[in-house]
């Protein structure tokens, strides 16, 4: 049963991605495609390029979370770096292109300065995640060519759009991490490294700089919820999964395999959705609501 996954943004939240693709594979669904946004961006290339859940698993469990958001002397305006991230990813992806991943693979960014979306499919892997992965103000956006690229979950959190035009004959699976729009928006706290005394983090966290960057985490939290509710509702993938991870912040450190069960778990719930929509009579109609588009 051939399928094509939409993985949306959403920071830490992103590990149940894992979950879920484990989930598809133990049913015997074959992932002919995937295109993600922002984190979602990043598991979708891991994956495309043939590592396992499994694998992208052990990989995110061996990184020291207390070290990812470092700055580096050359990276670009932001409150946060990369300098950690970077250390992790680099080797990880060293050499992988689009043109030799496993299966079509595209993530979405947006330019900076034209406003638009820009979908990479072609080129570094590495290129691609550090674009779509470029949450604005907080990591710094990514050159490449012409464009000035932030994070792709600006305009398209959930990129069905793009999976689809991946494998246009194939049912849309979307993952979608954000809030419901009616759920209270959570405390945002400014990163501290786990180095700096308590006593220190405790006065950094009452500054004008820790109030202004709450403030901001909030609207992005917003924006990104209602742009979420409303692209999906047009873009119409053929199944949603939403793992429960509401609870989780967008730069929280987290368990990850307590997260990709998340994923397991909301994947298992929706599994005759999907097995409708994967199956004959799912395909024929499908085929036929195309002929007479």
């Amino acid at each position: 049963m051939d399928i094509t996954l939409a993985l949306g943004g959403g920071g830490a939240k992103g590990n149940s991605h894992i979950g879920v693709l484990r989930r598809l594979e133990k049913e015997g669904y074959q992932i002919r495609a995937v295109a993600g946004t922002s984190f979602g961006g990043l598991v979708a290339i891991l994956y495309a390029a043939g590592k396992s859940p499994d694998a992208i698993e052990s990989a995110f469990l061996a990184v020291d979370q207390n070290s990812l958001y470092g700055r580096d002397r050359n990276e670009g305006p932001s409150v946060l770096g990369l300098a950690g991230l970077r250390k992790f990813l680099d080797p990880l992806l060293s050499g992988v292109t689009f043109e030799n991943m496993k299966i079509p693979c595209a993530v979405t960014a947006v330019d900076v300065k034209s406003g638009n979306e820009v979908i990479l499919s072609t080129g570094s892997a590495l290129d691609a995640v550090y674009a779509t992965i470029a949450l604005p103000g907080i990591f710094p956006p990514h050159h490449l060519g012409d464009w000035e690229l932030m994070d792709g979950g600006v305009l398209n959190p959930v990129p069905v759009n793009v999976a689809r035009k991946l494998a246009p004959n194939l049912p849309v699976i979307a993952v979608s991490l954000n809030n419901s729009l009616d759920e209270p928006v959570p405390d945002y706290p400014v990163p501290v490294p786990p180095i700096v005394p308590k006593r220190i983090a405790e006065r950094i966290t009452r500054t004008n700089l820790a109030q202004a960057y709450d403030i901001f985490m909030r609207a992005v939290d917003l924006s990104s919820r209602a742009v979420a509710h409303y692209r999906l509702e047009v873009d119409a993938p053929d199944v949603i999964i939403r793992p429960d991870v509401h609870h989780i912040d967008l730069l929280s450190k987290v368990d990850v395999h307590q997260v990709a069960l998340l994923g397991e778990r909301a994947t298992e719930a929706v599994l005759p959705q999907i097995k409708q929509v994967a199956s004959w009579s799912g395909r024929l109609k499908r085929k036929l609501a195309g002929a007479f588009k």
